[in-house]
């Protein structure tokens, strides 16, 4: 199956726009690049879009980050699914935690000519 389909640093980018918005506590920006009907997946159990917001409420929940080992699998010409892995300092009761790393995958679909993430699911990495 070949899709017409921009290429991985664009949907990196994207990703990056989410890990930002983390960063800064832009709960707003978050939301922007969700579905209405976004999906999350993590190890407390499913969340939606205003839910990953809501994180936010209190401030950023990452002190730094980073995004390699990226891969990308056309699933069709409106949705591609980006894994990679990321290495990131949280932020827990105000101050930076330890570096954890997860395994991830995010779910993105082009609607109405903008591409948002759709469904995401975070694998803690075994330390």
């Amino acid at each position: 199956m070949t899709f017409s389909l921009p290429a991985i640093e664009f949907f990196v980018q994207l990703e990056t726009k989410v890990w930002d918005a983390l960063a800064r506590g832009d709960a707003d920006a978050d939301r922007e690049l969700l579905t209405t009907d976004f999906v999350g997946l993590y190890t407390t159990g499913f969340a939606d879009r205003s839910m990953h917001a809501a994180q936010l409420d209190d401030g950023p929940t990452v002190n730094s980050y980073s995004i390699s080992e990226a891969r990308l699998l056309p699933v069709s010409a409106t949705a591609v699914m980006l894994c990679y892995r990321a290495d990131y300092r949280p932020i827990r009761d105000g101050a930076a935690g330890d570096d954890e790393t997860m395994y991830i995958s995010s779910l993105w679909t082009e609607r109405d000519g903008r591409w948002l993430n759709s469904f995401s699911q975070d694998t803690p990495a075994n330390q």
